[in-house]
């Protein structure tokens, strides 16, 4: 079965165009997303013709920019594809996975969003490293402060229980528990 996709941003835009290439190139069925971003994480057209789309089937598209905007969302949507044994056209730009060509351009694909997605590991990396360097703690606030913790011995010593005092600190009881421990204080 040809599955085709057709998207535009705005509700202005038309999806005409679209449909014509896509009904043209033998699609069975097409879904689209009208007033809906390249780089949108939900689009229900798109997720419907995923989920249409079945091994040994393909996904048209009249563009690849209709698919996604970047080339890392691109790059894991075709391998989400390609994994699942569903093939890929482009009518425009030329791209159809059945070719060698098209097995190419997607290669080609793949190692640049390999690449983007190195890249932003590697910055995110540096950025950690110099932020501690600066003595600046990364990632999320600790849960169990030390004005928790006192108070938690102090309900401790109150004889109080270990779900009532979690409730009261605000954390869960796994994490009141490890942090208490650590401290020599029973629960």
């Amino acid at each position: 079965m040809k599955t085709g996709y057709a998207r535009v941003s705005t509700d202005e835009q038309t999806l005409a165009l679209q449909h014509d290439a896509l009904q043209a190139n033998g699609c069975d069925v097409v879904y689209d997303d009208q007033g809906v971003s390249g780089t949108a994480m939900k689009r229900p057209g798109l997720a419907a013709a995923l989920a249409a789309a079945k091994a040994g089937d393909m996904l048209t598209v009249w563009r690849i920019d209709r698919l996604g905007r970047t080339t890392a969302g691109l790059a894991l949507l075709l391998d989400e594809l390609h994994g699942r044994g569903v093939e890929f056209h482009s009518i425009m730009d030329g791209m159809d996975t059945r070719t060698a060509a098209g097995k190419a351009l997607y290669g080609i694909m793949s190692v640049l969003a390999q690449l983007e997605r190195d890249l932003i590991s590697e910055r995110t990396k540096a950025g950690l490293k110099a932020a501690k360097r600066r003595g600046k703690r990364a990632g999320r606030p600790p849960s169990f402060t030390l004005e928790k913790r006192e108070l938690a011995v102090r309900l401790i010593e109150d004889g109080k229980g270990r779900a009532e005092i979690a409730r009261l600190v605000g954390v869960a009881p796994a994490t009141l528990r490890r942090h208490i421990n650590a401290t020599g204080a029973r629960l």
